[in-house]
Protein backbone atom coordinates (compact mmCIF):
# COMPACT_ATOMS: atom_id res chain seq x y z
CA UNK A 1 0.00 0.00 0.00
CA UNK A 2 1.45 3.38 -0.99
CA UNK A 3 0.83 6.57 1.00
CA UNK A 4 0.48 9.63 -1.23
CA UNK A 5 -0.57 12.77 0.61
CA UNK A 6 -2.47 13.90 3.72
CA UNK A 7 -5.07 16.18 2.19
CA UNK A 8 -7.18 16.51 5.31
CA UNK A 9 -6.44 16.12 8.98
CA UNK A 10 -6.91 12.49 9.96
CA UNK A 11 -7.19 11.24 6.39
CA UNK A 12 -4.72 9.94 3.81
CA UNK A 13 -4.94 8.80 0.23
CA UNK A 14 -4.07 5.17 -0.40
CA UNK A 15 -3.13 3.12 -3.43
CA UNK A 16 -3.30 -0.67 -3.45
CA UNK A 17 -1.64 -1.04 -6.81
CA UNK A 18 -4.78 -0.33 -8.78
CA UNK A 19 -4.90 1.88 -11.81
CA UNK A 20 -4.73 5.58 -11.04
CA UNK A 21 -2.67 8.24 -12.74
CA UNK A 22 -0.37 7.06 -15.49
CA UNK A 23 -2.32 3.89 -16.38
CA UNK A 24 -3.48 5.08 -19.74
CA UNK A 25 -7.00 6.03 -18.61
CA UNK A 26 -8.53 8.84 -16.62
CA UNK A 27 -7.72 8.77 -12.91
CA UNK A 28 -10.67 8.04 -10.64
CA UNK A 29 -10.88 8.71 -6.92
CA UNK A 30 -12.90 6.48 -4.62
CA UNK A 31 -14.10 8.36 -1.54
CA UNK A 32 -15.18 6.45 1.58
CA UNK A 33 -17.16 8.61 3.99
CA UNK A 34 -18.22 5.69 6.18
CA UNK A 35 -16.46 2.34 6.23
CA UNK A 36 -13.74 0.38 7.98
CA UNK A 37 -11.34 3.16 7.02
CA UNK A 38 -12.34 6.56 5.71
CA UNK A 39 -10.37 8.42 3.08
CA UNK A 40 -9.73 8.59 -0.66
CA UNK A 41 -8.46 5.56 -2.57
CA UNK A 42 -7.11 5.16 -6.10
CA UNK A 43 -8.53 1.70 -6.84
CA UNK A 44 -11.91 0.09 -6.53
CA UNK A 45 -10.40 -3.01 -4.90
CA UNK A 46 -9.05 -0.97 -1.99
CA UNK A 47 -12.31 0.94 -1.66
CA UNK A 48 -14.28 -2.32 -1.66
CA UNK A 49 -12.21 -3.64 1.26
CA UNK A 50 -13.45 -0.72 3.34
CA UNK A 51 -17.15 -0.91 2.48
CA UNK A 52 -17.98 -4.55 1.68
CA UNK A 53 -20.40 -5.91 4.33
CA UNK A 54 -20.05 -2.72 6.36
CA UNK A 55 -23.50 -1.51 7.55
CA UNK A 56 -24.69 1.74 5.93
CA UNK A 57 -21.36 2.26 4.15
CA UNK A 58 -21.08 5.59 2.33
CA UNK A 59 -18.77 5.79 -0.70
CA UNK A 60 -18.68 7.35 -4.14
CA UNK A 61 -16.43 7.61 -7.20
CA UNK A 62 -15.20 11.03 -8.36
CA UNK A 63 -13.20 12.33 -11.30
CA UNK A 64 -11.23 14.84 -9.18
CA UNK A 65 -9.39 14.52 -5.89
CA UNK A 66 -10.90 17.71 -4.50
CA UNK A 67 -14.44 16.45 -5.03
CA UNK A 68 -13.57 13.16 -3.37
CA UNK A 69 -12.19 14.85 -0.27
CA UNK A 70 -15.16 17.20 -0.06
CA UNK A 71 -17.38 14.09 0.12
CA UNK A 72 -15.23 12.51 2.86
CA UNK A 73 -15.04 15.67 4.99
CA UNK A 74 -18.81 16.01 5.11
CA UNK A 75 -19.11 13.60 8.05
CA UNK A 76 -17.22 14.73 11.14
CA UNK A 77 -18.79 13.53 14.39
CA UNK A 78 -17.79 11.91 17.74
CA UNK A 79 -18.63 8.35 16.73
CA UNK A 80 -18.84 8.44 12.96
CA UNK A 81 -21.99 9.71 11.33
CA UNK A 82 -24.91 8.68 9.21
CA UNK A 83 -26.30 11.90 7.85
CA UNK A 84 -26.57 14.05 10.97
CA UNK A 85 -26.97 11.05 13.31
CA UNK A 86 -24.03 9.75 15.31
CA UNK A 87 -23.53 6.00 14.88
CA UNK A 88 -23.17 3.60 17.79
CA UNK A 89 -23.34 -0.20 18.06
CA UNK A 90 -24.66 -2.00 21.13
CA UNK A 91 -24.80 -5.64 22.13
CA UNK A 92 -25.59 -7.79 25.13
CA UNK A 93 -24.57 -11.32 25.95
CA UNK A 94 -25.22 -13.89 28.62
CA UNK A 95 -23.44 -17.16 29.22
CA UNK A 96 -25.60 -19.92 30.72
CA UNK A 97 -28.65 -17.79 29.95
CA UNK A 98 -31.63 -18.86 32.05
CA UNK A 99 -29.49 -20.83 34.48
CA UNK A 100 -28.33 -20.23 38.03
CA UNK A 101 -24.75 -19.30 37.09
CA UNK A 102 -25.64 -16.97 34.23
CA UNK A 103 -23.21 -14.10 33.58
CA UNK A 104 -24.33 -11.18 31.40
CA UNK A 105 -22.46 -8.23 29.96
CA UNK A 106 -23.19 -5.16 27.85
CA UNK A 107 -21.06 -3.64 25.11
CA UNK A 108 -21.18 -0.21 23.48
CA UNK A 109 -18.93 0.52 20.50
CA UNK A 110 -18.52 4.02 19.04
CA UNK A 111 -15.55 3.40 16.77
CA UNK A 112 -11.89 2.28 16.72
CA UNK A 113 -10.12 3.40 19.89
CA UNK A 114 -13.03 5.62 20.92
CA UNK A 115 -12.87 6.68 24.61
CA UNK A 116 -16.57 5.91 25.08
CA UNK A 117 -16.24 2.26 24.07
CA UNK A 118 -17.27 0.21 27.09
CA UNK A 119 -17.83 -3.36 28.19
CA UNK A 120 -19.33 -3.87 31.67
CA UNK A 121 -21.16 -6.48 33.72
CA UNK A 122 -24.93 -6.22 33.63
CA UNK A 123 -26.28 -5.31 37.08
CA UNK A 124 -29.18 -7.24 38.53
CA UNK A 125 -30.88 -10.23 36.93
CA UNK A 126 -28.56 -11.91 34.43
CA UNK A 127 -30.36 -12.53 31.12
CA UNK A 128 -29.55 -11.95 27.49
CA UNK A 129 -32.65 -9.83 26.84
CA UNK A 130 -31.90 -7.53 29.77
CA UNK A 131 -28.32 -7.19 28.55
CA UNK A 132 -29.48 -6.12 25.09
CA UNK A 133 -31.86 -3.50 26.53
CA UNK A 134 -29.31 -2.11 28.98
CA UNK A 135 -26.62 -1.89 26.31
CA UNK A 136 -28.92 0.48 24.42
CA UNK A 137 -29.61 2.36 27.68
CA UNK A 138 -25.88 2.81 28.27
CA UNK A 139 -25.31 4.15 24.75
CA UNK A 140 -28.10 6.70 25.15
CA UNK A 141 -26.78 7.77 28.56
CA UNK A 142 -23.34 8.32 27.02
CA UNK A 143 -24.83 10.23 24.09
CA UNK A 144 -26.73 12.58 26.40
CA UNK A 145 -23.59 13.20 28.45
CA UNK A 146 -21.86 14.26 25.21
CA UNK A 147 -24.81 16.48 24.16
CA UNK A 148 -25.58 14.14 21.26
CA UNK A 149 -29.28 14.30 20.49
CA UNK A 150 -29.41 12.35 17.21
CA UNK A 151 -28.33 8.76 17.31
CA UNK A 152 -28.21 5.90 14.79
CA UNK A 153 -28.21 2.91 17.13
CA UNK A 154 -27.36 -0.49 15.64
CA UNK A 155 -28.29 -3.63 17.56
CA UNK A 156 -28.79 -7.27 16.60
CA UNK A 157 -31.72 -7.52 19.04
CA UNK A 158 -35.05 -7.29 17.23
CA UNK A 159 -36.67 -7.81 20.64
CA UNK A 160 -35.22 -4.51 21.83
CA UNK A 161 -36.09 -2.70 18.59
CA UNK A 162 -39.66 -4.00 18.48
CA UNK A 163 -40.14 -3.30 22.15
CA UNK A 164 -39.12 0.35 22.03
CA UNK A 165 -40.52 1.23 18.59
CA UNK A 166 -43.69 -0.88 18.26
CA UNK A 167 -44.88 -2.36 21.53
CA UNK A 168 -44.08 0.27 24.15
CA UNK A 169 -46.97 2.61 23.35
CA UNK A 170 -49.51 -0.18 23.79
CA UNK A 171 -47.85 -1.31 26.99
CA UNK A 172 -48.04 2.21 28.41
CA UNK A 173 -51.72 2.53 27.52
CA UNK A 174 -52.37 -0.78 29.27
CA UNK A 175 -50.48 0.17 32.42
CA UNK A 176 -47.41 -1.77 31.33
CA UNK A 177 -49.40 -4.92 30.73
CA UNK A 178 -49.65 -6.99 27.57
CA UNK A 179 -52.83 -7.29 25.55
CA UNK A 180 -53.43 -10.54 27.47
CA UNK A 181 -53.32 -8.62 30.75
CA UNK A 182 -49.97 -10.01 31.89
CA UNK A 183 -47.04 -7.99 33.17
CA UNK A 184 -44.62 -7.00 30.42
CA UNK A 185 -41.48 -9.10 30.52
CA UNK A 186 -38.54 -6.88 31.48
CA UNK A 187 -40.99 -4.07 32.31
CA UNK A 188 -38.56 -2.06 34.47
CA UNK A 189 -35.85 -2.33 31.82
CA UNK A 190 -38.09 -1.09 29.02
CA UNK A 191 -39.41 1.68 31.26
CA UNK A 192 -35.81 2.85 31.78
CA UNK A 193 -35.09 2.68 28.06
CA UNK A 194 -38.29 4.58 27.25
CA UNK A 195 -37.38 7.36 29.72
CA UNK A 196 -33.89 7.70 28.29
CA UNK A 197 -35.17 7.82 24.71
CA UNK A 198 -37.35 10.84 25.44
CA UNK A 199 -36.11 14.04 23.79
CA UNK A 200 -33.76 12.00 21.60
CA UNK A 201 -33.92 11.47 17.84
CA UNK A 202 -32.96 7.80 17.61
CA UNK A 203 -32.85 5.65 14.50
CA UNK A 204 -33.23 2.05 15.70
CA UNK A 205 -31.38 -0.10 13.16
CA UNK A 206 -31.03 -3.87 13.02
CA UNK A 207 -27.74 -5.52 12.09
CA UNK A 208 -27.39 -9.33 11.79
CA UNK A 209 -25.38 -10.73 14.66
CA UNK A 210 -22.16 -12.67 14.10
CA UNK A 211 -22.18 -11.91 10.39
CA UNK A 212 -18.86 -10.12 10.06
CA UNK A 213 -20.10 -6.55 10.57
CA UNK A 214 -17.26 -4.79 12.37
CA UNK A 215 -19.31 -2.59 14.68
CA UNK A 216 -21.48 -5.49 15.84
CA UNK A 217 -18.50 -7.79 16.32
CA UNK A 218 -16.72 -5.16 18.42
CA UNK A 219 -19.81 -4.51 20.55
CA UNK A 220 -20.14 -8.27 21.07
CA UNK A 221 -16.49 -8.51 22.12
CA UNK A 222 -16.98 -5.69 24.64
CA UNK A 223 -20.10 -7.35 26.00
CA UNK A 224 -18.28 -10.65 26.47
CA UNK A 225 -15.45 -8.82 28.26
CA UNK A 226 -18.03 -7.22 30.51
CA UNK A 227 -19.63 -10.55 31.37
CA UNK A 228 -16.29 -11.73 32.78
CA UNK A 229 -16.22 -8.92 35.34
CA UNK A 230 -17.34 -9.35 38.93
CA UNK A 231 -20.91 -8.33 39.71
CA UNK A 232 -21.48 -5.14 41.70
Amino acid sequence: MRWLSPLARGFVVFSAGGCGRGCGGPAMFYAVRRGRRTGVFLSWNECREQVNRFPAARFKKFATEDEAWAFVRNSASPGGSEGDHVVVYTDGCCSSNGRKRARAGIGVYWGPGHPLNVGIRLPGRQTNQRAEIHAACKAIEQAKAQNISRLALYTDSMFTINGITNWVQGWKRNGWRTSAGKDVINKEDFMALDRLAQDMDIQWLHVPGHSGFVGNEEADRLARDGAKQCAD
